[in-house]
């Protein structure tokens, strides 16, 4: 059997006599990557299992926004916009996919370690060094952006509510709230994950620095449109609080990938001059 060579090694007990080098067949990196994500498939059926029993305190995180909106809202204009359900079904239905979006949040740590110890031998040790870099800092800058999306949702849920005529009433589907939620939260935590991308990009010589400062008032407009364009509610206010803080990251990714210029110079004159 003709061996495919591979990045992982085995260890020195575990290498086939064929194959002094020890990499991996084939055969065993598909044998791996199906028990990983077995683990990993296991892991999410089991904290969406645990989620179950969690589901309404869950459920009353998720509504918190549209309450708080709809209570000044209901005051000022005499109606009562709620949450309902359209089917009999809808219940059950509704109630397993929270969990399960929940149980694949809790088991995060679990199947991305999985992915990263599938990923990882194959990597240099440069390589390894860039995806710790984005691994420490892309989770705060994701959990900060999903938090001023949530933050964000009462001012827009009030807004588009606003827009319902009197003595109309307005039964929000909860399917639908969900879906409007989550999408509202992964726009925010993705928009921020961006400017690491970009700092990334120069630090493996994609993007210089030059470049950026160029485009840097085309790249500002993207972000507006972007803005605009993702926010689920599309109104002004969360457009810009979407759009304000992608352009200081970004300005700030920009500063990073120009000291980092720099500092590639220097290094290619001090190996020049040796």
């Amino acid at each position: 059997m003709s061996m495919v060579k591979f990045g992982r090694r085995k260890d020195k007990q575990d290498r086939h006599p064929k194959d002094p080098e020890g990499r991996m067949t084939l055969r065993e990196h598909i044998v791996e990557l199906r028990n990983r994500l077995l683990i990993s498939v296991l892991a999410i059926v089991v904290c969406t299992v645990a989620a179950w029993f969690v589901y309404y305190h869950a459920l009353a995180i998720l509504k918190d926004p549209f309450e708080t909106a709809v209570r000044p809202f209901a005051e000022n204009r005499g109606l009562k916009p709620q949450l309902t359900f359209q089917g009999v079904g809808d219940p059950l239905t509704f109630r397993i996919k929270v969990s399960a979006m929940l149980g694949l949040v809790l088991a995060g740590p679990i199947w991305l370690y999985q992915l990263w110890a599938f990923i990882a031998p194959g990597l240099h040790r440069s390589e390894k060094k860039w995806a710790y870099l984005f691994a420490a800092i892309a989770a705060p800058l994701f959990a900060t952006g999903i938090a001023l999306g949530y933050w964000t949702l009462p001012k827009g849920i009030s807004i588009l509510l606003g827009f319902t005529p009197d003595q109309v009433q307005n039964l929000v589907e909860l399917g639908k709230y969900l879906d409007f939620v989550i999408r509202t939260l992964l726009v925010f935590g993705i928009a921020f994950l961006i400017p690491l991308v970009v700092v990334l990009l120069n630090m493996v010589g994609v993007v210089p620095a030059s470049a950026l400062s160029k485009f840097r008032p085309y790249i500002i407009l993207v972000i507006f449109v972007f803005a605009a364009v993702a926010t689920p509610s599309g109104d002004p206010f969360t457009m810009c609080l979407l759009a304000i803080p992608m352009t200081v990251l970004f300005l700030a990714s920009e500063v990073i990938a120009r000291l980092n210029d720099r500092r590639r110079t220097r290094r290619n004159e001090e190996l020049l001059a040796d």
